[in-house]
């Protein structure tokens, strides 16, 4: 990848650096599961791309080639509810706090076939391979900070399993 027309190597450069300072974070991105159970409510700082929460447009983030990269804030007792990515691979890089993680393997008619958990802490990761159904449950009693990364510049929205509430909700 080259200098845009019209930026010279440091105009370049200085446009893939997203700092802290100029990130906030969106409580908004997932605002549409936390309105169906406040368990849904979490928040995204966004610094590589958009990522895999529907946002479609974010010119505040260093544009994405390869995969996308964020933090993701889940409250104590809060939730990312079970949804699979098809098309990536998802990683998961614990910052602070204490998450359970379930993935689980289902047939066509939903029905779970495998199931696996685990539980991450401060500098563990995960990575959950495309179609594999992931949830992330936040059991510890502090805020828990991630970094979340997937693997394509503009992942497919997830999907959540059949019967599952939140398939059916407008984003």
């Amino acid at each position: 990848m080259l200098p845009a027309d019209g930026q010279n190597f440091e105009q370049w450069l200085e446009s893939r650096v997203a700092r802290f300072a100029t990130r906030r974070y969106d409580w908004d991105a997932l605002k549409f599961q936390a309105d169906y159970d406040p368990k849904y409510r979490r928040a995204q700082m966004r610094y590589v791309g958009t990522g895999g929460t529907g946002v479609a447009t974010d010119m505040n983030t260093v544009p994405a080639a390869h995969f996308t990269f964020s933090t993701m804030v889940i409250p104590a007792k809060h939730e990312g509810p079970s949804h699979i990515h098809y098309d990536v691979e998802e990683i998961f890089f614990m910052l602070r706090g204490t998450l359970k993680v379930i993935c689980e393997k289902r047939d066509a008619s939903g029905t779970v076939t495998d199931r696996w958990e685990t539980v991450l802490k401060e500098r563990d990761l995960i990575s959950v391979p495309p179609g594999v159904y992931r949830e992330e449950i936040n059991i510890g009693d502090e805020d828990a900070l991630m970094c979340v990364m997937l693997g394509s510049p503009t992942p497919i929205r997830p999907v959540y399993p059949p019967g599952s509430p939140l398939s059916q909700l407008k984003r």
